[in-house]
């Protein structure tokens, strides 16, 4: 099976006749009906007929099959997927947040933080999730300060914590001891 790309998720229905709004994670919003069907994680495909953006990756689109509110309304929160295959590849220096997944997250000095599990983005700007060996899963912003270094070829990121996530070394530690 192709890597999977989410591209989008339905949000709630707009109007009376079948049309739903999408948020869109495409570099140009619009740009998600350009690629035939999508689909959800069990395989429900969707055929976006048209999309008309309302307000930065907002759109508003309507569904083949999709006719009234009620049915618009069953696909709230639905996310929407496509093969990677069908999206252009990324330009030199870039890739695919999709691409981050698996990766080890490692500290400079080569300390196993954990494995980068997903990518979210709350609307601050994305999120570099990692699940640690052992405890709780891992935040940490995804800017270059905090991840310095994307090595896909290791198999790894680097990632410099802010104190705030491992704490500052007592004092009886010395940071390169």
């Amino acid at each position: 099976m192709d890597e999977e790309v989410l591209v989008g998720v339905f949000g709630a229905p707009h109007g009376v006749r079948g049309e739903v709004r999408v948020k869109s994670y495409m570099q140009t919003p619009l740009s998600i009906a350009d690629y035939g069907a999508l689909h959800d994680s069990a395989g429900r495909e969707f055929h976006l007929l048209a999309a008309r953006g309302i307000k930065d990756d907002l759109l508003v689109v309507k569904v083949k099959g999709v006719a009234d509110r009620n049915a618009a309304q069953k696909l709230t929160n639905v996310q929407l997927y496509l093969a990677k295959a069908k999206l252009p590849p990324p330009e030199e220096d870039e890739f695919y947040c999709a691409d981050l997944i698996g990766l080890r997250a490692e500290t400079r000095e080569g300390l196993l933080l954990g494995k980068i599990v997903a990518v979210p983005n709350y609307g601050a700007g994305d999120i570099l999730e990692v699940a640690p060996p052992h405890g709780d899963t891992l935040l940490f912003p995804f800017t270059r300060a905090v991840v310095p270094e994307i090595d896909f070829s290791a198999g790894r990121v680097i990632v410099e914590p802010p104190v705030e996530v491992l704490g500052e070394p007592a004092d009886n530690e010395t940071p390169d001891a």
